[in-house]
């Protein structure tokens, strides 16, 4: 029987129930919309067929064996309406995924809170509604908080949680314990628009978008620069690390003159990095900044971040040895 459910049969619980499955876990997707029995047939076909198609291209690229994959599949169950107050029943956790309207998600939670267990852990997938107004429309909303996955759901290793100020600590911690148990990697933030990775990368997009229509460089060209050279460096140092590692009066220099000579509004430096170059945290090289660095040995970390990087090199293919002899 499900210990999970993903209320939605689209994209998202698809993803989702492939993550659990992978797992080693049983997971329902649960449909509460009433369909006639040829659509159902229709849906169970496209949903198996894709879940399949998944798993196998995980396995053409060797990420499992070819022979699991059908045990894999199995693991998903598709329920209908009929038998959704069952499958809700005996579920923990629950992942909403319906339609992104308020009129959808307080539907789909009148009736996941009318089925599912008073101690049922309930979350939502959306990535547009607020986890505050969401919390108002559901039963004991204690137990209730925001998941973002991002796609696809069951190879991206983070999942952003985030919580409204009645979230209960153990939901959290217990919430968190099962996402770490199936590989998952979650990351908290409050109720704010466009959680973490969205919000940073539609900037990105936007400022790419931007820099095309300037005629500043092709599209070939951005995506050849953030692949390998923006991509590669933040898959090596945090964002926030990497503005202590080489300092936040860069960052604010470099945000100046681009403010001059781009957009003064874009490219404004928050008030938070000008606090903290007046009161000398600099980062690494002042023994603090967003992070603590007492005690910390630069030299050392220095080159944990170049060992960091060295790897993404490796791993992308572009590091080459040293040539034998002079070339010159």
């Amino acid at each position: 029987m499900a210990r999970f459910a993903a209320v939605g049969p689209g994209r998202m619980g698809r993803g989702i129930a492939v993550a659990f499955a992978y797992a080693g876990h049983r997971i329902a997707i649960v449909d509460l919309r009433r369909r006639a029995p040829d659509a159902w047939q229709r849906l169970c076909d496209e949903v198996r067929g894709e879940i399949r198609a998944s798993l196998d291209s995980l396995a053409q690229l060797g990420a499992l064996p070819p022979e699991q994959v059908e045990a894999i599949a199995s693991r998903v169950e598709l329920v209908d309406a009929d038998r959704a107050p069952a499958a809700l029943g005996r579920a923990e956790l629950v992942f909403e995924g319906v339609t992104e309207t308020m009129e959808a998600k307080r539907d789909a939670f009148e009736q996941i809170g009318r089925h599912c267990s008073d101690e049922t852990i309930l979350t939502s997938t959306t990535s547009s509604i607020l986890v505050t107004d969401l919390a108002a429309v559901v039963h004991r909303p204690e137990r209730f908080l925001n998941m973002h996955w991002l796609n696809p759901a069951y190879l991206i290793p983070v999942v952003e949680m985030s919580m409204h100020a009645g979230t209960a600590p153990a939901v959290v911690a217990r919430t968190r314990e099962l996402m770490e148990s199936i590989g998952k990697l979650p990351v908290l933030c409050g109720a704010t628009p466009g959680y973490i990775v969205p919000r940073l990368q539609a900037l990105i997009m936007n400022e790419a978008a931007r820099m095309i229509e300037e005629g500043a460089a092709t599209a070939e060209e951005i995506d050849k620069a953030t692949r390998f050279g923006l991509g590669l460096r933040f898959a090596s140092i945090g964002v926030v690390e990497f503005i202590d590692f080489g300092g936040a009066d860069i960052l604010h220099h470099a945000s100046r003159e681009m403010a001059k000579a781009v957009d003064e509004h874009r490219y404004a430096a928050p008030a938070i990095l000008t606090g903290m170059i007046e009161q000398g945290r600099l980062g690494v090289k002042s023994g603090s900044g967003f992070y603590d660095y007492a005690g910390l040995d630069p030299a050392a970390y220095r080159r944990d971040v170049l060992a960091r990087t060295l790897g993404m090199l490796r791993h992308a293919g572009l590091w080459r040895a040293p040539a034998d002899a002079a070339q010159d």
